[in-house]
């Protein structure tokens, strides 16, 4: 009781004969329900209204972007295998995109590359620079042009300058996966010579490392893939990915998927997740 205790009666104290279960709720006409609390929308933050993070995480399934070229469909084939391992987590759903082609058609009939058919419910979509901003995780998919990235995926990076002055993927996680024709055509080179492009946008390189146990081992067939991720040899381009490059492949979307989740409260705050 301070100064004038006893005095003057405090503003918060109920008037003689009038119980506390009478006094109006000054924040509102009416009790505050639980149902009311679960009335969100879109617009609003979840996490500033309580929402535990967990219960944020359940609303939606992280999403791990499976950006490639693939000419041969060589490096394709390793992408759909990769997602069977991102879907095979709970909670990550894997999403296949291409990058548009820049050579023409005239030219690409020369080098024999097959026809991709219209209408085809597999085909997979080309995707816009800006969509990546969408993504949790992202793994690029290419084959080897004198042990660096073919130049259709180059230029895909290089239409991505607005992400990178707004620096929208900092801090995605993100990795690559590759062909090469021959086994000192550029497993590993291929790979790190992209880094680059991860380090200007400031996203978070996820090498696979030697996570798939014995099969890094394997000397008894040939087999493409290294510490930087899964990998396939070509050859002429004839020859079809064995089923440990298979294997290898899927357990990289496995890996992935998996640090995606480690990172999924982070990106809670990232630009372009909408929860600024």
């Amino acid at each position: 009781m301070g100064k004038g205790g006893g005095c003057v009666p405090s503003k918060n104290k109920p008037s003689k004969g009038v119980s506390d279960q009478d006094l109006p709720n000054p924040e509102s006409d009416g009790p505050v329900s639980d149902q009311n609390l679960s009335q969100i929308t879109p617009e609003q933050n979840p996490i500033d209204i309580g929402v535990p993070p967990q219960e944020q995480q359940a609303q939606r399934k992280l999403k791990v972007f499976i950006v490639f070229y693939s000419m041969y469909g060589h490096v394709e084939i390793l992408a759909r295998r990769i997602k069977k391992g991102v879907d095979s987590i709970d909670g990550v759903e894997g999403f296949l995109f291409r990058v548009p082609e820049t050579l023409s058609p005239e030219v690409l009939e020369q080098m024999k590359v097959p026809k991709k058919k219209d209408g085809n419910a597999d085909e997979v979509p080309v995707i816009l620079p800006e969509r990546l901003a969408e993504a949790d995780g992202l793994l690029f998919g290419f084959p080897t042009r004198y042990g660096s990235m073919a130049a259709q995926m180059k230029a895909f990076f290089d239409s991505t300058g607005q992400l990178w002055r707004e620096q929208r993927l900092a801090g995605v996680p993100a990795g690559f996966f590759v062909s090469t024709g021959t086994q000192g055509g550029g497993q590993e080179t291929t790979a790190w010579t992209a880094i680059t492009q991860l380090a200007h946008h400031g996203m978070v390189y996820v090498p696979i490392g030697y996570t798939f146990g014995a099969g890094m081992f394997e000397m008894d067939s040939l087999r493409g893939g290294s510490p930087y991720g899964a990998g396939v040899f070509s050859g002429d381009g004839t020859r079809k990915p064995s089923e440990t490059e298979l294997a290898f492949a899927e357990h990289h979307g496995k890996y992935m998927a998996g640090i995606v989740q480690r990172f999924a409260q982070p990106s809670l705050h990232r630009p372009g997740h909408g929860l600024d």
